[in-house]
């Protein structure tokens, strides 16, 4: 099976990450796309982040009504911080049969050089990259491993929606509405 690995803290999941993995089931040949919870980001700082089991929580509900979509918790039992390397290496091994592939945003192919291993990333696996209205371009657009997704440039982000929720405004149409009701109903990013 080839499958598209979607990498967040989704914190929380949003109507622009479904889009962005419909976009990648649209233009490519992958079989699924898993959303792999990330319990700790290298690049972020912890303390901003949902407990990761209410995280991959609000995934699944988001996810629910459609098949292709699954939800990954492999880095919750991998050594923190989590590296994308380290990660795919370990599904490798889990999945000998599976290929995967990468789903990134433009804004964080301009960093990817940054990423430990990111050359063995690209060569053994590569990318899916959407963009995100960079005002850059990376040199890595031209390589062989990487190939441009054409998704909708939805100016919503998570931090936007946990800004909403701790100032008492609505969150409706940002995310599905069983993620709402969660939020509301365990009082998430209060």
């Amino acid at each position: 099976m080839k499958i598209g690995l979607f990498f967040g803290s989704f914190n929380p999941i949003h109507h622009g990450h479904l889009m962005i993995a419909q976009a990648v089931l649209n233009q490519t040949d992958v079989d699924q796309i898993w959303f792999v919870v990330s319990p700790q980001n290298p690049h972020k700082q912890s303390k901003t982040l949902l407990h990761e089991f209410d995280r991959l929580d609000l995934v699944d509900r988001a996810i629910a009504d459609n098949y292709q979509f699954k939800s990954s918790d492999i880095e919750f039992h991998l050594s923190k911080p989590s590296y994308t390397i380290h990660t795919l290496t370990h599904l490798t091994e889990k999945f000998p049969n599976d290929s995967f592939r990468l789903i990134l945003g433009g804004d964080n192919l301009e960093q990817f050089k940054s990423w430990k291993n990111y050359n063995q990333i690209l060569d053994y696996f590569g990318l899916y990259v959407y963009p995100r209205g960079e005002l850059t371009q990376s040199d890595l657009w031209q390589h062989p491993k990487v190939t441009r997704i054409e998704a909708p440039l939805l100016q919503i982000s998570a931090t936007y929606i946990r800004q909403c929720v701790q100032h008492g405004q609505s969150i409706k149409y940002l995310v599905p509405d069983s993620v709402e009701e969660r939020i509301q109903s365990k009082k998430f990013y209060i």
